[in-house]
């Protein structure tokens, strides 16, 4: 009763009282009505969507003030040390490998900035999983690293805490909790169950809970001392968990979560306590027989296998709840790691106590996550979400220690891990199919497939690399032979059987998944274990690995069945025993000073680990042979895969290292000839001209020989692992990548296998990335090609690196390609061009390599066997015989093998010396056999051999016996008998020693490959060389000269020249060496070479042989007549392209530019480049230019200033669009309709500064009917490119340029064309009459009108196009939209936009003269034209005409105004009088009609003058100008002193016009005017409608521009347009006064423009003034200005919300040209014409042109020259002035559409 009483109370009344009474000493009765208000509040029965419970906890909690002041006072009391602050997936962090201990160190943007990390290396990143700040965490990262804040430590002198403050929150907590965990086991149900499940619902509705808990976690440490209290005490949870007897509600709830527990394969507390007993009898047996899943009997058998302890049943089966915080957990693992649950846990962490007793809690759910995990439909989310947790858990080395010594979290990790595996495992069937007791993991299943396994392996790693940790786990057998049967399940994965019938069906993508796990499931921990193996300290650990790997194999081995010989047509890459074994040598060799033979099996047991790496060198070999085509292109993918940069140094190195390591220790014959088996080439090393191979077809014998011969160098020349220190290791890494091409700086780093514990982030060796990288390297700065491509900053070999280290082999090892190898080699040979070394086509150089590791030497041995030499001889003999499937290629690898032989010498020692083939070689030393002559070899032949002797057996005796003395002495070589015999006396060695008398001698010559068929023939063949004479006789060959090798060479050798070069280079060096390390080979050699006898012509081939030999020359002809064609194509085009595009040829210059071309007499012909014709463009079948139209603000964002403006990155700044050019014209124009007649206003001022029609044109031309035939070939081809035709947009048909429109040319009239130029002696009063009449004349246009020609019609369409160009709001500026008037101010506007854009184009001036690229490229001339016939559509209001008022005095008042002629554009009216008057127009009237406008552009001038002056000012020059009209009448109209007078005098007739500023005026002009200045600044009014003027003569009538210095622009100008005598004078006394010429008298016409202006009555002073003062200078169009760091941008712009929807935008883009910032996908912001957009994000510029956009790159580099696209390295990032230059001149030249070649549609979807 007493709780409703208190519940209708106010609540912070009651708050307060009940606060008071729990303060008294004896508080029982206040506790006890807490108590009962709290039943009331937090009754878990209400609906959780309720807030009226947590507005009563807020104030209770508060004890009566205000949540919001009662946070702040607890904040107060914030001792924590650590920022602790949590954040969720994408959020921006900060790493600093500098500063951080742990690999997984991250910070805050906030600590990050506020601490000092110059010079680190650090970089910024986009969170995946979430994460949380480590600044003022010791554990984690240095104390130098920490923020301000936290490295002064600010939360230990915070006093502490009163207790009354938050006794409340100790009360009311637990009960909220409490509340928050019934609504958890209320809402859960089980997947199973019938009805939907909705956890996400019932999450919704807790929202406001969690996010109340969350805000207490953040009022800091005080209140997460309380939190901590109560979330860990056990007393608590267990008076509340149960609730108490008689409450029903409580006691169902808690039923729940028993049920839940039991369904999660977990059992309670209670029941475990009953099974103890009975548990304790059975014992380890019957522990986990009975398995929830069931899975099949493979697994059933191996679970039972893996359960034998106890130990691990207790980790997957067991969990008891002690504390709400082990509970919350549960459920929080239950609802699938829900965010808001996962950062409460998260956020509470900076408490110390809680985060000991947190990870307790989290290894002790481990198992159940892991079940949670498999069976969770959205495990991608739900992985990220528990490695946000276990990372802040696992990364701290103490705490790992801590949990690892008290909770067994390795074995627990192990044991998981395991289990984890076992539910998809699968049969092997590697080797013996059906007896295989070997299990592995099916690859196919989703828990590889979608890498499930991630978060645990991850953890797992992340543990390892703590010392104190990795310690205990090698310490512990039990685990690391559990470990050994977790890896061997991943030992033979993923199976590939070759296809040898058809092509395989369905191409499985499995192989990802097998190469992930086994890169993170295997190698990345065994990289972490080997990092703590490096010093002698660590022997023991090493030894037990290595002693278990054998086990291991040894049980894998039985367990596959495998005895010698491997199952033909597999391969599986995935060997992690194997190479588990491998890692620990090399280390335990490296770095722990072990024997290598102590740490070795027996030979048996070696050759077992030889044959699975050795196979997959082979089918490498096999894949690359196109062996296993119908295995589809995935089997291509694993062999890219094993050797890619990732993988490389896990998978390829190891398994190279092992077989060195097995071929330093075993026979090297047997090793040899098994290599030669495995490649399949065992049938093609004889001696014969032809033999048959049972198992490979003839084109792939070449790449398989090949194949094992590069094996075989590789194999004997690699050092990584044999001896290279760290730091070679890097070198040679580097030197090889950079070899293939140039590289950036972060696809090396990534092309670099590191030590791959990829965590961390540390280069083995002593000298780091950067040092080595600058040592071989040299910087190319980012450069741009003219095609605009832009280049990255690239990294270059040096010379020197060519020279002495470029290493073939080492670049063949780390192809992923092997076109890679071509360009090694091909830039190798550039290199050895461009110094002159060498200038043919080089051979591979040979390396010397670093010395072996004496452990290795054993290795050598392989160098000097006679299998090996006997191939070697066999191989140089059919190459010299040109024998089939012999290349280049081979010659090179046995070469290499020679010289290697020859590099490395082999003790001799005598012992046990074999003597298999004796009756070839009498030794093994490679140097002595060298020069061992081989006579006879028996060889067996197929019976069409050309060596099959066809006459009769020899008659006489002699002969026949020299015949049998042949046969005895002949050789047989049999590789495979010779490995059968060697591997047998390998078995019986081992065995016993006793049976070694047994082995039967005569096998080796009877044993036949069973099955061969029957046509073999032995034969004998003479030979009679040795290896030197052969080696001679090929440099003869090559050099294509007998006697190439003179007796004495020897001794006038040049040996520097030998290091680069071709075959006779390598076989000269050969010899030299040889020579000088025997003198019997000297000697030999030069015996060799004395006999000079010319070579015996090889035996004449058989036909078939021949052909075979004709065919491959025949296709090899053939390539090269390709390659020839290619290149003489690209090279025509290329030629073809320069022309168009720059220089066009003489004869089309005419139709390129019909305003620049010669008067011509007859019509101007123009090419059709679809139809190739040549004619005129007539009114029936018009001719036009190819066009794209664009809408432009180009013109309107140009400022009078010259600086651009600059980008706002803070809040203050701004930018403000008052002052571009776009915006004054608008509000002058607007200005003027308030008070003037609208028909007037619009021709007073021109429009298209924003939005303007830009016409531009690639200067070729078609027939306008070809052109729509070639628009409907392509609407049919649907093949789409960037473009859409239904909107009119092609590429040109010859030079590929986009665009979008045809411009008619009009038929030429050469006729008149004479006329138009004569110059003229007529008085100005005529031609000023003669145009009056011509603008009578408007009506009469020479196309009769009443006839609708092609042309005309052509012509409206493109006014069409040109109108749909740009946007309605561009083009409806007058008050009727739609009129006449409205539509003749567009048209005269595109042909200003036109002319303007052009001025900006040649720099805004027309000094440089000329017709410059853009003049050549353009078609102003005949969009005169067709804007001129469109506009005399119009009848203007012809009673009202500007040239009257222009050149006579009128009385002419109307009752709405005209705007007066000094608020007039005059280049407006230029243009607007030319386009109206009948085309072509006479020069002497165009010069007349620019005569007149410059007398009202001088008076505007002087007018605009006249009001910067002060009144004193004002004054003085009207008196001084009046005296001077007086003294000297005649020239006072040229003189502008009096004109300026004049001008004062009249417009001081209305008062106010020159007060309105008089105190700004007296402000400004500090200054004093002179008449220089005053001359000056006259001139630079004129200029900008002269500069317009004199283009406009230039395309007219085809006029030069002469180009001139800067400071005469204005004499030359007014030169060319006739407005000054053509006599050049000094550039000092050109007076703008000068070229004025008046019609009528001067004063009189000045006057009446005045008045226009006095006589305005109704408009107020400031706004005529306004209109009287423009000044039409403007500065070029710029870019916004970028600040030079990119952070500076990203900061600001990345959280900010967008201005439109006020939200903070997924993709933020900001403008380049306007500052706008804008959402790019969103739909709150679209807008029109060019945009230029930078994305926030991604640092890359967008374009977007209309409905198209493109990528355009970033102008933003990182210290090495190179993009940081979507910030994914997350470097700092500087502005590239350069590029941006590119950019903005690209925007200016609006080339965008040329330049960038990829354009998409966006859809409107950006």
């Amino acid at each position: 009763m007493m709780a409703a009483s208190l519940l209708r109370r106010d609540k912070r009344a009651t708050a307060a009282h009940l606060k008071a009474d729990l303060n008294r000493t004896d508080n029982t009765s206040g506790v006890r009505q807490l108590q009962e208000l709290l039943d009331a509040v937090l009754n878990p029965e209400k609906p959780a969507a309720d807030t009226e419970s947590l507005d009563w906890c807020k104030c209770l909690i508060a004890g009566g003030e205000g949540f919001e002041e009662f946070c702040k006072t607890v904040r107060s009391y914030d001792n924590a040390t650590l920022c602790g602050l949590v954040w969720t997936a994408n959020f921006v962090a900060y790493r600093c490998r500098t500063c951080g201990i742990s690999p997984c160190m991250s910070l805050c943007a906030e600590c990050f900035n506020n601490g000092d990390h110059t010079g680190h290396d650090f970089n910024m990143f986009r969170s995946q999983a979430g994460g949380a700040c480590d600044c003022g965490d010791s554990n984690v990262m240095r104390e130098s690293g920490f923020c301000r804040r936290h490295r002064l430590r600010t939360g230990e002198n915070v006093p502490s805490i009163p207790r009354d403050l938050l006794l409340m929150s100790e009360m009311v907590l637990p009960r909220f909790i409490l509340c928050i965990i019934q609504y958890l086991r209320d809402g859960y149900t089980e997947p199973d169950t019938s009805t939907e499940r909705d956890l996400q619902k019932v999450l919704q509705q807790l929202e406001p809970q969690i996010t109340f808990l969350e805000e207490l976690t953040k009022m800091g440490g005080a209140m997460r001392t309380v939190l901590t209290k109560i979330l860990t005490n056990q007393q608590t949870f267990k008076e509340l968990s149960r609730g108490q007897e008689e409450n029903v509600y409580a006691k169902k709830n808690y039923d729940k979560y028993l049920s839940a527990l039991k369904n999660s394969g977990l059992v309670s507390v209670e029941e475990k306590a009953q099974g103890a007993a009975a548990d304790a009898t059975v014992g380890a047996e019957g522990g986990a027989m009975e398995d929830q899943d069931g899975g099949q009997s493979v697994g059933q058998r191996k679970r039972v296998k893996l359960s034998s302890s106890t130990k691990d049943t207790c980790i997957i089966e067991s969990l008891k709840h002690k504390c709400f915080l082990e509970e919350l957990l549960f459920w929080t693992i239950k609802y699938e790691f829900p965010q808001k649950m996962v950062t409460f846990l998260l956020n509470m962490l900076p408490d110390q106590d809680y985060k000991i007793t947190f990870t307790k809690t989290f290894v002790q759910h481990y198992a159940f996550i892991m079940k949670t995990l498999m069976k969770s439909h959205e495990s991608d989310t739900m992985s990220n979400r528990i490695v946000h947790i276990s990372v802040q858990l696992f990364s701290n080395e103490e705490l790992a220690r801590h949990v690892t010594e008290e909770c067994q979290l390795l074995d627990i990790m192990v044991t998981v891990l395991l289990y984890m595996m076992e539910s998809c495992l699968i049969k092997s069937e590697l080797q013996d199919e059906e007896n295989s007791r070997h299990v592995v993991v099916n690859c196919s299943e989703a828990l590889l497939k979608n890498n499930t396994y991630w978060p645990l392996v991850s953890d797992f790693i992340n543990i390892l690399s703590h010392q104190s940790v990795a310690k205990k786990f090698l310490e512990d057998h039990s685990l690391l032979m559990l470990w050994m049967s977790f890896v061997s399940f991943f030992q033979g994965m993923n199976l590939n059987k070759r296809e040898l019938n058809e092509h395989v069906e369905f191409e499985s993508q499995t192989y990802y998944a097998a190469f992930a796990a086994e890169l993170e499931a295997c190698a990345q921990p065994m990289w972490g274990l080997l990092t703590h193996c490096k010093v002698k300290e660590t022997q023991e650990y090493t030894k037990t690995v290595v002693r278990y790997c054998l086990e291991t194999l040894q049980i894998w081995f039985d367990a596959i069945g495998f005895i010698d010989e491997p199952a033909p047509n597999q391969v599986t890459f995935h060997l992690p025993l194997h190479r588990y074994y491998a890692m620990f040598l090399s280390k335990a060799v490296k770095c722990q000073g072990l024997d290598l033979d102590s740490l070795l099996p027996d030979q048996e047991m070696l050759m077992k680990i030889m044959v699975h790496p050795l196979q997959i060198q082979a089918c490498l070999s096999e894949i690359h042979s196109n062996m296993w085509v119908r295995n589809g292109l995935q089997i291509k993918g694993q062999a890219m895969t094993y050797v890619q940069s990732h993988f490389c140094n896990s998978m390829i190195d190891p398994d190279i290292y092992l077989l060195q390591v097995c071929a330093s220790r075993l026979d090297p014959d047997y090793f040899i000839s098994s290599v030669f088996e495995r490649f399949k080439v065992v049938d093609l090393l004889t001696m014969a001209s032809q033999h048959q191979n049972a198992v490979l077809d003839s084109e792939q014998e070449r790449p398989m020989l090949e194949g094992a011969l590069t094996f075989l160098v590789i194999l004997t020349s690699l050092r990584i692992h044999l001896g290279m220190t760290d730091d070679e290791i890097l070198r040679a890494e580097m030197v090889s990548q950079l070899c293939m091409n140039d590289r950036t700086h972060s696809a090396l780093l990534d092309l670099i296998p590191e030590n791959p514990n990829p965590k961390s982030g540390i280069v083995p060796g002593s000298c780091s990335f950067e040092d080595m990288l600058s040592a071989v390297a040299d910087f190319k700065a980012p450069v741009f090609e003219p095609g605009g491509s832009m280049q990255q900053g690239m990294y270059t070999p040096k010379a020197e690196v060519w020279e002495k280290e470029f290493d073939p082999i080492m670049v063949v090892l780390r192809t992923v390609y092997r076109r890679d190898v071509q360009s090694a080699m091909d830039r190798y040979s550039a290199f050895l061009k461009q110094f002159g070394i060498h200038t043919g086509n080089p051979w591979p150089p040979y390396k010397e390599r670093t010395p072996l590791h004496p452990c290795y030497k054993g290795l050598i041995r392989l160098l000097h066997c006679k299998t090996l030499h006997i191939v070697i001889f066999t191989l140089l003999y059919k190459i010299w015989m040109d024998h089939q499937n012999m290349s280049e290629h081979v010659l090179c690898m046995v070469l290499y093998l020679i010289e290697l032989g020859l590099d490395n010498q082999v003790q001799d020692n005598k012992e046990d010396e074999e003597h298999c083939h004796d009756s070839w070689f009498p030794g093994t030393n490679l140097l002595s056999n060298l020069h061992h002559v081989i006579n006879f070899v028996r060889v067996r032949v197929p019976e069409t051999a050309p060596e099959v002797k066809r006459e009769a057996p020899p008659s006489t005796s002699t002969e026949a016996s020299s015949y049998g003395q042949n046969l005895r002495e002949a050789q047989v070589f049999s590789l495979v008998a010779e490995r059968r015999r060697k591997f047998q006396e390998i078995i019986n060695r081992s065995n016993t020693e006793a049976t070694q008398v047994v082995r039967p001698k005569s096998s080796s010559t009877r044993w036949v490959p069973p099955g061969t068929p029957p046509q073999l023939v032995t034969e004998i063949l003479e030979i009679r060389e040795s290896m030197l004479s052969l080696l001679i006789k090929l440099h003869q060959k090559m050099s294509s000269k007998q006697n190439s090798l003179s007796a004495s060479w020897l001794e006038d050798m040049d040996t520097s020249r030998h290091a680069h070069g071709d075959g006779i280079t390598a076989i000269e060096r050969i010899l030299t060496k040889a020579a000088t390390r025997s003198c019997q080979i000297k000697r030999s050699i030069q015996d060799i070479c004395g006999k000079v006898c010319p070579p015996v012509p090889p035996k004449k081939n058989s036909p078939t042989d021949k052909k075979a030999m004709d065919k491959e020359e025949r296709r090899q002809r053939a390539r090269e007549r390709q390659q020839k064609l290619l290149a003489e194509f690209a090279s025509r085009q290329k030629s073809f392209m320069e022309t168009a595009m720059d220089v066009e040829s003489p004869d089309t210059e005419a139709a390129m530019d019909l305003g620049a071309s010669e008067v011509v007499e007859s019509e101007v012909l123009y090419d059709c480049v679809i139809c190739g014709q040549s004619g005129p463009s007539t009114e029936d079948r018009p001719t036009g230019l190819v066009v794209l139209l664009q809408a432009s603000s180009v013109l309107g964002h140009r400022c009078k200033n010259q600086e651009p403006k600059k980008l706002p990155t803070s809040d203050e700044e701004h930018i403000y669009l008052a002052d571009t050019c776009g915006v004054a014209h608008d509000v002058r124009l607007t200005l003027m309709q308030r008070f003037f007649k609208d028909s007037s206003c619009l021709q007073s001022v021109s429009i298209g500064w924003d939005g303007g029609v830009y016409v531009q044109t690639c200067g070729h031309t078609l027939h306008i009917d070809c052109h729509k035939s070639y628009m409907e070939s392509l609407r049919n081809d649907q093949v789409l490119q960037g473009f859409s035709v239904d909107k009119g947009e092609f590429t040109c048909p010859l030079c590929r340029q986009f665009a979008n429109s045809v411009l008619p040319c009009r038929p030429g009239r050469g006729t008149e064309a004479g006329a138009w130029h004569t110059p003229t002696n007529k008085k100005t009063c005529v031609l000023v009459k003669e145009v009056e009449d011509l603008q009578e004349k408007l009506g009469l246009f020479p196309v009769s009108s009443t006839t609708e020609s092609n042309l005309s019609k052509e012509m409206e369409l493109v006014i069409k196009d040109i109108k749909n160009t740009t946007q309605k709001k561009y083009m409806d500026y007058g008050k009727n939209p739609g009129s006449p008037d409205n539509d003749f101010l567009f048209m005269y506007s595109v042909a200003r936009t036109n002319l303007e854009l052009e001025l900006v184009h040649r720099g805004g001036n027309l000094c440089s003269g000329g017709a410059s690229a853009a003049a050549k490229r353009s078609c102003l001339n005949q969009l005169f034209h067709v804007l001129a016939m469109h506009m005399r559509l119009y009848s203007i209001d012809s009673a009202y005409n500007p040239w009257t008022k222009l050149t006579q005095i009128t009385q002419n008042r109307e009752a709405e105004p005209e705007v007066p002629m000094l608020f007039r554009d005059v280049p407006s009216l230029l243009i607007i009088f030319v386009l109206t008057m009948p085309q072509p127009l006479r020069k002497e009237h165009f010069t007349c009609v620019v005569k007149m406008l410059y007398n009202l552009q001088f008076t505007q001038a002087l007018a605009a003058l006249s009001t910067k002056f002060s009144s004193e000012e004002r004054q003085a020059w009207s008196t001084s100008g009046a005296l001077k009209k007086v003294k000297n009448a005649a020239s006072s109209e040229k003189s502008f002193e009096a004109l300026l007078s004049h001008v004062i005098s009249e417009l001081s007739k209305d008062k106010s016009v020159y007060k309105v500023n008089a105190e700004e005026t007296a402000m400004l002009s500090s200054s004093v005017w002179s008449p220089q200045s005053i001359e000056f600044s006259l001139q630079q009014f004129c200029l900008p409608f002269l500069r317009l003027s004199c283009l406009l003569q230039h395309h007219l009538y085809g006029d030069n521009l002469t180009g001139c210095l800067e400071e005469e622009e204005f004499s030359s100008l007014a030169v060319c347009l006739g407005l000054l005598p053509s006599a050049p004078q000094p550039s000092n006394t050109v007076h703008s006064a000068s070229c004025l010429e008046w019609a009528v008298a001067a004063f009189d016409l000045v006057t009446q423009w005045c008045a226009e202006v006095t006589g305005l009555s109704q408009m107020q002073a400031e706004q005529s003034l306004t209109l009287l003062i423009q000044d039409p200078q403007w500065a070029a169009p710029r870019l916004l200005q970028l600040p030079d760091n990119y952070n500076i941008i990203f900061q600001y712009y990345h959280r900010k919300a967008c201005t439109s929807c006020k939200k903070v935008p997924k993709d933020p883009a900001l403008c380049l040209v306007c500052g706008a910032f804008a959402c790019l996908k969103g739909t709150c912001c679209k807008q029109q014409a060019t945009g230029i957009f930078l994305l926030i994000n991604a640092s890359v510029i967008i374009i977007i042109r209309g409905h198209r956009f493109c990528l355009w790159g970033s102008v933003y580099l990182d210290a090495h020259g190179e993009e940081d696209r979507d910030l994914r390295r997350g470097k700092p990032l500087f502005l590239c002035e350069e590029r941006y230059r590119v950019l903005e001149q690209q925007w200016v030249s609006h080339t965008f559409d040329h330049i960038n070649k990829r354009w998409g549609p966006h859809y409107n979807g950006l």
